[in-house]
């Protein structure tokens, strides 16, 4: 098994929580990972972006070269984009719908759209109108871009529910439970 990640999306949208939790499911199948951050101004909503590696091998580095992502998750349709030079000619793309403008010049979403349903393999969902509907918070929509992306990941569903488990524990059950709520939304969306 060998996946190449790249997350990206804007600050404050939870990127790195899905860093996290993928990592606590890929440890729990006994896999190899290694991740690269790179946080831009996410403080001022400005580009988030991470490389995760896992692997069943040893990973020597945490950096994906151009051409070597298996996937793209990305909270932001333009930020996806943004990277799609690095996936390689199978890969998918798993965004989100509805854009973050945060700059004045942000291209015309319609435009945006059309170039990620251009590629052969893509998933592209409003994941905050999902988690809504899903009874959990708009904070929760990066959870619901998570579960989208099982199917790709090639990590065992329960896994990623249980990493999910894990790392919102401290947050108490109430958020467990809205968070997983929103990765199964997630998961059956995707496969619609």
């Amino acid at each position: 098994m060998n996946k190449n990640i790249i997350l990206a999306g804007v600050g404050g949208q939870g990127i790195l929580s899905i860093a996290t939790v993928i990592g606590e499911a890929a440890l729990a199948e006994g896999l190899y990972l290694k991740q690269a951050e790179v946080h831009g101004m996410s403080q001022r909503g400005g580009d988030v972006q991470s490389n995760l590696r896992i692997s069943s091998d040893p990973i020597m580095s945490d950096l994906i070269e151009k051409g070597g992502a298996d996937l793209i998750i990305s909270l932001e349709p333009m930020e996806a984009l943004r990277y799609v030079s690095y996936l390689n000619k199978d890969g998918w793309i798993v965004t989100s719908s509805v854009p973050f403008v945060n700059v004045p010049n942000y291209p015309d979403i319609e435009e945006v759209l059309a170039h990620i349903k251009a590629l052969p393999n893509h998933v592209l969902l409003d994941v905050e109108a999902i988690a809504k509907e899903a009874g959990a918070p708009q904070q929760a929509a990066n959870m619901v871009l998570l579960g989208a992306a099982i199917p790709m990941l090639g990590i065992d569903h329960d896994k990623m529910i249980a990493g999910v488990r894990r790392v919102f524990a401290r947050k108490g059950e109430e958020v467990v439970e809205k968070n997983v709520a929103a990765v199964e939304a997630g998961y059956s969306n995707s496969k619609k």
